[in-house]
């Protein structure tokens, strides 16, 4: 299945054309930078850092941090589809995709509980949240190196 998926006309535009892969893996870096820059900084906030930061303030960021989420699962299937047999077997890719589902749960918990009073339970998700968008990243990086 994933070795045809590999042989549509898209895939092998994305595999074969010399500006589409490094076109959408910049996509993909801007997507990211969104959605975890938006997270992040509001799990920092959660955890007292950037205290002058209102926590209402990533109320009002959610849906631009969807947007960037949109434009990474976009711009990441796309990429997928060029290398898909490699990449379901790769360790990495599928802890990074763990990841990234486990981060976007908790980013819909976390701004369900956006609230001036941070309980101690929105702090440990808060840190359970800023280990998988680390985890996502540092797992991306090493699809490129290890197999």
């Amino acid at each position: 299945m994933f070795l045809e998926l590999e042989n549509t006309a898209i895939a092998l535009w994305v595999g074969t054309s010399l500006w589409a892969y490094p076109f959408l893996l910049s996509i993909h870096i801007v997507g990211l930078a969104i959605v975890v820059g938006i997270f992040s900084m509001r799990d920092l906030r959660l955890l007292g850092v950037f205290s002058s930061l209102s926590i209402s303030t990533f109320s009002y960021l959610k849906n631009l941090a969807i947007a960037g989420f949109v434009l990474n699962a976009f711009s990441g299937v796309l990429l997928f589809t060029s290398q898909a047999s490699v990449f379901v077997t790769s360790v990495p890719f599928l802890t990074k995709i763990s990841a990234i589902l486990v981060g976007m749960v908790l980013a819909f918990v976390i701004q369900s509980k956006l609230t001036s009073e941070v309980d101690i339970k929105t702090k440990l998700l808060a840190v359970v949240s800023l280990a998988c968008w680390t985890s996502a990243i540092i797992a991306g990086r090493l699809i490129a190196y290890i197999f």
